[in-house]
């Protein structure tokens, strides 16, 4: 169990060293600041909850459930991963606009419209069940958090593109496929 954990831990790291640098070929934002520290909002929280979930009576001690939370890990950061990869420079903070933005609908936006929230939300249920089961008061927070955000993007892709927006927001779900 000991080596898992380590792994979750270097997993977060590779896939935070990964965010930050490809943030650094993001289309500027309409405000004129670039994403250069963007996963440094979560990053930290994550790095402090591997830290402080590390023992306590609500700690993982099933190797069968740690497997699944390790299963959730890889597939929700791949997940955010593929969907980075999709809106290419497009990216950006939480409820940023960006100049001359693109509609992207493409991989796995066909099915969910924010699978980047999506994705960071399945790897901190895995990190969770790997670790501790306090960690998913910190899920609900950031559960919470983006479906604030997802909310705001939505209303500003609805502004900047009504009439594509519209369709493909009928079309696809908000965070999980076929359900929400």
């Amino acid at each position: 169990m000991h080596a898992l954990r380590v792994a979750v831990g270097a997993l977060w790291l590779v896939f935070w060293i990964y965010w930050l640098a490809t943030a650094l070929g993001a289309k500027q934002s309409t405000g004129g600041r670039r994403a250069r520290l963007c996963g440094l909002t979560v990053a930290v929280p994550v790095f402090i909850i591997l830290r402080v979930l590390g023992g306590g009576s609500l700690a993982i001690r099933s190797p069968e459930v740690a497997g699944v939370g390790a299963a959730c890990l890889v597939a929700g950061l791949g997940l955010a991963v593929w969907a980075r990869l999709h809106l290419g420079r497009n990216w950006g903070m939480p409820m940023s606009q960006k100049a001359d933005p693109e509609l992207v609908t493409s991989g796995p936006y066909r099915l969910i419209r924010h699978p980047i929230y999506s994705g960071l939300l399945l790897a901190m249920v895995g990190t969770t069940l790997v670790r501790n089961l306090i960690g998913l008061a910190f899920v609900v927070a950031a559960g919470a958090f983006f479906l604030y955000s997802a909310r705001v993007e939505e209303r500003n892709l609805a502004a900047t593109f009504p009439s594509a927006y519209p369709a493909y927001r009928s079309a696809t779900k908000m965070l999980i496929p076929f359900v929400l």
